[in-house]
């Protein structure tokens, strides 16, 4: 019996076939954005993707997530708004949130790719999962 291979793509606007124009400059197989992904536009998505579906084999993060003003208009706030800090969401939220989850349940922390395009983000993901 053969396991099923989950994977989670977070980014508010891109798919994962977009990545794979620019990651094997990271020295990421791009081959993988071209396999089946469930897709995540937003933190409380992200949350309820977990919650629904457990961790997944691998996760591939975006750091913005609310660039695409139409998606902004399409979800309540609090999907893509952190109203106690002020501030939006980001994929760093994200990965704290799914860090924390697996300490809590003792379980592995994910596979993952840092997809974002932006340099400081990238930075701050990687600096928060160097587990």
């Amino acid at each position: 019996m053969f396991a099923i291979m989950k994977r989670l793509f977070l980014d508010d606007w891109r798919i994962p076939r977009d990545c794979a124009t620019y990651m094997w400059q990271r020295k990421v197989n791009c081959t993988i954005f071209h396999e089946e992904w469930d897709i995540v536009r937003s933190y409380r998505q992200f949350i309820k993707w977990i919650e629904t579906n457990g961790i997944p084999n691998l996760v591939s993060f975006d750091y913005d997530l609310a660039d695409v003003d139409e998606l902004k208009e399409e979800l309540d706030i609090e999907e893509w708004f952190n109203l106690d800090e002020n501030r939006v969401w980001t994929g760093l939220d994200c990965a704290k949130y799914l860090l924390n989850y697996c300490k809590e349940e003792n379980i592995k922390f994910p596979d993952y790719i840092i997809h974002s395009v932006n340099p400081d983000g990238v930075e701050e993901i990687k600096k928060l999962l160097s587990i």
